[in-house]
């Protein structure tokens, strides 16, 4: 967690988006349209494509997308277009794995990558509803290669289930499918579709891999009308982490014997939750308190 004398932080003009950035573009002009037009929550669909022996997880992003660039205004935080596109697609992956694995398990990915040199954290929960993310772009120490993180915790497991995959490119929908082959033992395809639409497609026991491997964006598009297939649930997901000041304030607690170490002789200072990123202001009453 990073701590900073308020003030000290001063922001750099944000450079205008290439026109490769349109989507980009799209959902951060039509953020306070889509307020007031989509659902609170993120539906995601699990759905088993019978004789292919196929986990189907497909969702719209929308509605999450919008709670996570109001988070972004609310605390003033700016990406860089790629990296914010980047981020966004690793938010839809984690949704559709969790919504394939059991209820209980909280997920954490943190992908670490050499160029550009940034660590990437997103996690979510199924019972929470939520999920939430993260850029650290800087104090990131730089990799020789790429590397995905993942931690699985749940109430029946005594220590948390920590993998670590190479991973090429960066492109978080070909990750999840390097982390399937790699950590899960068995192959995925995952789907970047229209209007903020996320596919993908899981192998179960006995799969056609052929019929899998063979998978495009407009076959899976239409699957449910060229496939015999049996839904078997729905989840749904918000962004939102949760923190707040009364929550993160005792991460300090070590600091209220020696403030002056920590204030520096600043008034206050601001520091991040490492889940989102949002931005406190702490000043020294609130650390005696």
């Amino acid at each position: 967690m990073r701590a900073d004398p308020a003030g000290s932080n001063r922001r750099s003009p944000t450079p205008r988006p290439s026109a490769r950035t349109a989507d980009h573009r799209r959902s951060v002009i039509n953020v306070r349209k889509a307020m007031e037009s989509v659902a609170e929550h993120s539906v995601i669909e699990s759905v088993f494509v019978r004789h292919r022996n196929a986990l189907l997880l497909r969702g719209q992003f929308t509605p999450l997308y919008t709670d996570y660039y109001l988070h972004l205004m609310r605390h003033h935080i700016r990406h860089a277009p790629d990296l914010d596109q980047m981020l966004k697609d690793t938010l839809a992956m984690m949704a559709l794995h969790l919504t394939a694995r059991p209820w209980h398990e909280t997920i954490a990915w943190t992908v670490n990558l050499r160029a550009p040199r940034l660590n990437l954290f997103v996690t979510g929960s199924s019972l929470k509803e939520s999920i939430t993310g993260r850029i650290f772009t800087h104090d990131v120490r730089e990799p020789d290669r790429n590397f995905f993180y993942s931690q699985t915790t749940a109430p029946n497991l005594a220590e948390p289930r920590t993998s670590t995959v190479e991973v090429d490119g960066k492109d978080p929908v070909g990750w999840i499918q390097q982390f399937y082959r790699q950590s899960e033992q068995r192959p995925a395809r995952a789907f970047r579709l229209p209007d903020e639409h996320f596919a993908l497609v899981a192998a179960q026991p006995d799969c056609d891999l052929a019929w899998l491997d063979a998978l495009d964006n407009d076959a899976v598009a239409l699957l449910e009308s060229t496939e015999e297939t049996s839904r078997l649930e729905t989840r749904r997901f918000r962004f939102d982490c949760g923190c707040t000041l009364e929550r993160i304030l005792p991460v300090l607690g070590g600091w209220r014997d020696r403030p002056d170490d920590l204030f520096q002789g600043a008034e206050a200072i601001r520091i991040q939750c490492p889940r989102c990123g949002a931005d406190y202001q702490v000043t020294r009453d609130m650390l005696d308190g």
